[in-house]
C-alpha cells in the first residue's frame, strides 16, 4: 500500500468507523454465533498472494461483524463501560503513525514529557495530594499501565521489593519472601488475587461488613493475627467501586492502620475514580493522602480508547528500585533527571424504574452508574431471566453473587447512553420476567 493509497483507503475506514458508531443502536448487541465460527468463514491457511482492500474490506461485515459483542452499544450493560470517542480515535492514529517507543525519555523526549503533564493534569483534577505529582518537584508522579490489575502488580512487586530490601543487591536474610502476605476484601477484584500469585505471594481475603467495605478494626485483627503466626504483612490494596456492586472500602481506616503498621496502601478505583473529577463524588477519595499508590482507568469513563490505566505513587523511587534493569544500550546522559516509562443519572433513572415494580428489588445502594437488582425469588428464576436475555441479544447484563443471592448487574455503559434506551432497556427485562413468571405459573 502506498501512501495515496493509505490516504484512499484510510479515509473508507473513516467513514466505516464513523457510520459503525453512528448507528450503533441498530445492531444486535450480542452475537448469535457459535464457537469456531470464523473457520468456516475463511481458508485453513494465509493466502499464497495477497487479497485486494476492496475483498480485505468486505470481511469486516461478512466475518467480523457476526461474532461481535458491541461494547459501546447503549444497549450493552454488562461489566463496566469501555470507553471510545472520536478525538481519542484520531490520537490512536497518530499514535501508530508515529510509532515511537518511549522506553527511556532519550527514546522519545515528547513521549514521556507528555506523559507526565498529562498525568499531573489528571492529578489536579481528582484534587491528588501534591506528593503524587511530577509538580510537586518530589518524588512522587503518575505514569500510564495497560490495566488496573497491571498496576495492581506493579505496586505489589514494588512493595515486595521495598520490604524486602534496603538496596537492589542487599537483601535482608531475616525477610524470607514465603513469609509475606497481603490482603485485600472478599469484594476485591481477581486481579489482586492473581497478582500475588504472580509474586510468588500469600494472599488473604478479608471480611465486609455490610455495607460491603473493608473496615480498619477487620484489617488489624488480621495484621496481628499474621504477625503472631510469623508472617510478614506488606501490602493492603483497597477498592473504591467494587466490579460486583461498585462498593467501597474505607480508606480512610485502612490508611491509618498501614500507616501505623508500616505496610504499603495501594488503592484500585479502576471504575470510580473517573467520578472524583466531580465534586459530588469526590469525598469518597477522602483518605487517599495516605495511600502510597493510587490507580484508575480514564478508558472506563473518560472517553479515551483501551488501555489507558492510570497510576500514580507517592516515590517513584520505589518502581524503579523494584523493576529497573539497565543494560549499556538504554543509558543516556539525561538519566535521573526525568522519569523513565453522565452515567450516574441514568442509574439512578433505572433503579426508580425498577423500585417501582414490586417483582423486582435493588439489593445495593446505587452509589454511581452500577445497579444491582433482582426479581423476587429463587437464585434460578433470576438465572433464568438473564439467560433469556442475552440470549435474545436486544441488551446484555451480567450476574454477581451478594450475601448468596444470585443478583443481576446493569451498568450504564455507553458514552450515547440516553433515558429512552434506559426504557428500552428496562421493558426487555420487564418483558423477559413476564415470560418467564408465566411459564413457572408465579
Amino acid at each position: 500500500m502506498e501512501a495515496e493509497e493509505f490516504r484512499r483507503y484510510g479515509k473508507q475506514m473513516v467513514d466505516f468507523i464513523a457510520d459503525y458508531i453512528s448507528n450503533i443502536r441498530e445492531r444486535r448487541v450480542l452475537p448469535d454465533v457459535y464457537p469456531g465460527y470464523i473457520r468456516n468463514l475463511i481458508p485453513d491457511h494465509a493466502p499464497v498472494e495477497g487479497e485486494s482492500w476492496e475483498e480485505v474490506f468486505k470481511d469486516i461485515e461478512r466475518v467480523i461483524m457476526p461474532g461481535m459483542t458491541h461494547w459501546h452499544s447503549p444497549h450493552f450493560h454488562a461489566f463496566y463501560p469501555a470507553a471510545n470517542s472520536f478525538p481519542a480515535l484520531c490520537a490512536d492514529m497518530l499514535s501508530g503513525g508515529l510509532g515511537c517507543i518511549g522506553f527511556t525519555w532519550a527514546s522519545s523526549p515528547a513521549c514521556t514529557e507528555l506523559e507526565m503533564v498529562m498525568l499531573d493534569w489528571l492529578g489536579k483534577m481528582l484534587h491528588l495530594p501534591e506528593e503524587f505529582l511530577f509538580c510537586s518537584k518530589g518524588p512522587g508522579g503518575g505514569v500510564i499501565q495497560g490495566t488496573a490489575s497491571e498496576a495492581t502488580l506493579v505496586a505489589l512487586v514494588s512493595a515486595r521489593n521495598k520490604v524486602m530490601s534496603t538496596s537492589k543487591t542487599n537483601v535482608k536474610d531475616d525477610v524470607p519472601m514465603e513469609k509475606l502476605i497481603c490482603y485485600a476484601s472478599d469484594q476485591a477484584h481477581s486481579s489482586v488475587e492473581k497478582a500475588a500469585m504472580l509474586g510468588g505471594l500469600k494472599f488473604r481475603s478479608l471480611p465486609v461488613d455490610d455495607a460491603l467495605s473493608l473496615r480498619g478494626d477487620i484489617l488489624r485483627a488480621a495484621i496481628l493475627e499474621d504477625r503472631a503466626k510469623g508472617k510478614i504483612p506488606f501490602l493492603v490494596v483497597g477498592t473504591l467501586g467494587t466490579t460486583n456492586s461498585c462498593a467501597f472500602d474505607n480508606i480512610k481506616e485502612l490508611g491509618k492502620v498501614c500507616s501505623e503498621e508500616h505496610l504499603w496502601f495501594h488503592i484500585d478505583a479502576a471504575y470510580a475514580g473517573s467520578a472524583f473529577i466531580c465534586s459530588e463524588f469526590r469525598h469518597l477519595l477522602d483518605g487517599v493522602e495516605n495511600a502510597d499508590s493510587f490507580s484508575m482507568n480514564p478508558h472506563k469513563w473518560l472517553l479515551v480508547n483501551f488501555d489507558c490505566s492510570t497510576m500514580w505513587i507517592k516515590n517513584r523511587h520505589d518502581i524503579v528500585e523494584a523493576f529497573s534493569v539497565n543494560p549499556l544500550y538504554l543509558k543516556h546522559d539525561k538519566e535521573g533527571q526525568i522519569p523513565d516509562y453522565r452515567h450516574v443519572d441514568l442509574a439512578h433513572e433505572f433503579e426508580e424504574l425498577v423500585k417501582k415494580d414490586h417483582r423486582f428489588e435493588v439489593v445495593f445502594p446505587v452509589t454511581l452508574g452500577l445497579v444491582c437488582f433482582r426479581v423476587k425469588g429463587p437464585d434460578a428464576l433470576n438465572g433464568e431471566v438473564l439467560r433469556l436475555i442475552n440470549e435474545r441479544g436486544r441488551i446484555t447484563l451480567t450476574p454477581t453473587i451478594f450475601k448468596e443471592m444470585y443478583v443481576i448487574r446493569f451498568a450504564v455503559c455507553s458514552k450515547d447512553t440516553k433515558s429512552e434506551d434506559i426504557r428500552y432497556a428496562w421493558r426487555e427485562i420487564c418483558y423477559v420476567t413476564s415470560q418467564v413468571l408465566a411459564t413457572r405459573n408465579l
